[in-house]
């Protein structure tokens, strides 16, 4: 299995051409499911397992994984599937997310197929608020087309360990702070749950939130409003953009943001699960302002307050 992901550092090119590869999987049941390549470190064969008296339902366990304790969670129990005796060939996702490394329970493996975030799809309305979906697609398998549910692992891991909110006080700027409220900033992000994460934060700040759940409808937006004749940076003070998103990815968004003189000085953060020097790399190469790991309110924070001080210098 390991050689299915051992050219993944050769992969890193497809981000920033707004494609992506999904490494798939079963769970036991007739649904294909999915999450990024990126995300993955490894997919092994069930480890030993210890169990922890008093943790959380869906957990399955922990286990030593490369000389660090590290969760195990039962994938097919915290999306909500029924119990299934069909799972024979089970093996675990190894992955890194918001600077946390964890394990999946899955069943069988499929294989990785490469893909345009185009033919990601946000999931139909019909599924209800409480799915635990980010996005779908159709692929083919076997020659057959099949649909493929694109897992909010984010969510997943929310409902384990809550995403903290709190803002510390030595992180505030009280110069700054008082033009803070009433700006207005832009989140885009496909997963409802880092969505929330960042309102819940700013808002204790007084910033209003425009969302949008992908990267074109973000674009649509600052396009409509330049279109219009308005002054983008007079609609918002920033925008916050994850990497991975439907439609297109937020590496794209940012390059067609630069690439339009109507919009092209608007402040951009990468607000992103995906970590490492890559990212960095990948931030310098579209024209993004700065980069930080997703559920950190402090540097959420100090991102708005930098970007404050900006336009302060720049009205002077």
């Amino acid at each position: 299995m390991s050689r299915i992901l051992a050219s993944v550092d050769q992969r890193t090119q497809l981000v920033g051409e707004n494609r992506l590869e999904l490494l798939m999987f079963k769970l036991g049941s007739r649904h294909t499911f999915a999450i990024n390549v990126f995300k993955v470190k490894e997919v092994i064969t069930v480890p030993m397992m210890h169990q922890m008296p008093g943790s959380h339902g869906n957990l399955k366990g922990v286990t030593n994984y490369r000389g660090k304790s590290i969760p195990i969670i039962d994938l097919r129990k915290s999306i909500k599937l029924p119990d299934s005796t069909d799972i024979v060939n089970q093996n675990v996702i190894i992955t890194e997310y918001n600077r946390t490394v964890q394990g999946f329970l899955i069943g069988d493996v499929i294989n990785i197929v490469n893909t345009s975030w185009g033919n990601i799809q946000a999931p139909p309305t019909t599924v209800g608020k409480n799915n635990y979906l980010t996005a779908i697609t159709q692929i083919e398998i076997n020659g057959n087309k099949e649909l493929v549910e694109i897992i909010d692992v984010e969510k997943v891991l929310a409902e384990i360990i809550e995403y903290d909110t709190y803002i510390s006080e030595e992180i505030l700027d009280e110069d700054v702070l008082k033009h803070l409220n009433g700006q207005t900033v832009l989140v885009v992000d496909d997963s409802s749950t880092a969505r929330l994460q960042i309102r819940d934060t700013l808002k204790q700040l007084g910033i209003n939130i425009i969302e949008r759940s992908d990267g074109l409808r973000a674009l649509n937006l600052l396009r409509e409003w330049a279109n219009s004749g308005k002054q983008v940076t007079d609609q918002i003070l920033m925008m916050f953009t994850d990497a991975e998103m439907p439609e297109m990815d937020g590496y794209r968004l940012t390059a067609e943001v630069r690439q339009d003189e109507r919009m092209s000085d608007l402040f951009i953060a990468l607000n992103t699960s995906l970590s490492g020097s890559f990212n960095e790399a990948m931030v310098k190469k579209v024209g993004c302002n700065r980069f930080i790991s997703k559920f950190q309110p402090d540097l959420l924070v100090d991102v708005v307050q930098q970007r404050m001080r900006e336009k302060l210098q720049e009205s002077k």
